[in-house]
């Protein structure tokens, strides 16, 4: 299955005149003897949502029914911090969380975050599906959560503002920013001087239209399903973070499923979240286009001059610190040398 522009971006429509646009999707299965919730923060017509639709109805066929996935899109179970909260309880059996906002639980899972540590994918995927990702799915594990083996993408995230383009680190400076609830960005945006808010994912559109903050980042996808260019006139392409989605599990409601139903659910939970890296790449590279005609006006900065404001300030030199040595060392070994 392709997931196009046309996919994410006009499917909203037909979906609402249908009066189901961001219902929870459900593979339905006759008397189920598991049936679990799967929560997530984006639009249901994101690519995770698409591949999260095709992996449910995959689980349920080559388990005969016994176990029935349902799909909670667009923060309906609650916002990142309730529904980790929910999660661990094990009132969500499972959920896609940005390792940046996992880390207020385990520390280490923002490390992929780094800011301008990552040049491209290729450096990505070698990080994630190699050390760097098994040392992160072991401290997860630490937390008695259950993450699978291949992280989804979220993408590299882009900088958008209603006041000016960014330019270079200077314009960061008293920037009023809107970031997720992570010490990691708080932290290197307060490098940047600028004036970082951390607000929910569900707040966003609401906090920039009301000028509470004047700018906000986030991949290309998320700021076109969730129709961030409508109160935003200006996206740099900064690729300051690379940002994915680990795709957890409550460990009591993962270990109650017999281990031939762990190993398929497993299996095809992997297989989709590749496919949706795929799509998220395309989708990344087509958007520029589709959002300018809108009207979004984009700037590309050279990130050699971020890079050396955040060594300058002590950034690098502080995380290596909070993340210890070991974990430092791994993430260096495929980014190269940062503090």
């Amino acid at each position: 299955m392709t997931v196009s522009r046309r996919t994410l971006l006009a499917a909203g429509s037909s979906a609402l005149a249908g009066g189901i646009l961001g219902a929870p999707w459900v593979a339905r299965a006759q008397s189920a003897e598991f049936v679990y919730k799967f929560a997530n923060n984006l639009a249901d017509t994101h690519p995770l949502n698409i591949r999260g639709r095709e992996m449910a109805a995959a689980i349920k066929a080559e388990t005969g029914g016994r176990v029935e996935i349902q799909v909670f899109p667009s923060s309906q179970l609650g916002s990142d911090t309730d529904t980790l909260s929910q999660i661990r309880s094990g009132g969500v059996e499972f959920f896609t969380l940005s390792g940046l906002i996992l880390s207020t639980l385990v520390p280490a899972a923002s490390i992929n975050g780094m800011g301008f540590a990552f040049p491209d994918y290729d450096t990505v995927w070698k990080a994630m599906d190699g050390d760097l990702g098994a040392y992160i799915r072991g401290q997860i594990a630490k937390a008695n959560l259950v993450a699978m083996d291949k992280i989804w993408d979220n993408g590299f995230r882009q900088t958008t503002s209603s006041t000016k383009p960014i330019t270079g680190p200077d314009d960061l400076k008293g920037f009023k920013i809107r970031v997720p609830p992570s010490p990691l960005w708080t932290s290197m945006y307060r490098a940047f001087d600028s004036a970082p808010t951390s607000i929910n994912f569900n707040e966003v559109y609401s906090s920039l239209q009301t000028r509470i903050v004047e700018g906000q980042e986030n991949p290309l996808a998320i700021i076109a399903t969730a129709k961030l260019n409508e109160v935003q006139k200006y996206c740099s392409l900064t690729n300051h973070m690379w940002d994915g989605f680990w795709f957890l599990a409550n460990r009591r409601a993962w270990e109650r499923l017999p281990a031939d139903l762990r190993t398929v659910v497993a299996k095809h939970i992997n297989a989709a979240g590749v496919k949706e890296r795929e799509d998220v790449a395309k989708l990344n590279a087509s958007l520029q286009q589709e959002l300018s005609a809108k009207g979004l006006a984009f700037n590309q900065p050279d990130p050699a001059p971020f890079r050396e404001k955040l060594r300058k300030a002590g950034f690098y030199g502080e995380w290596k610190g909070r993340y210890g040595e070991e974990a430092f060392a791994i993430l260096e070994k495929s980014t190269g040398k940062l503090a």
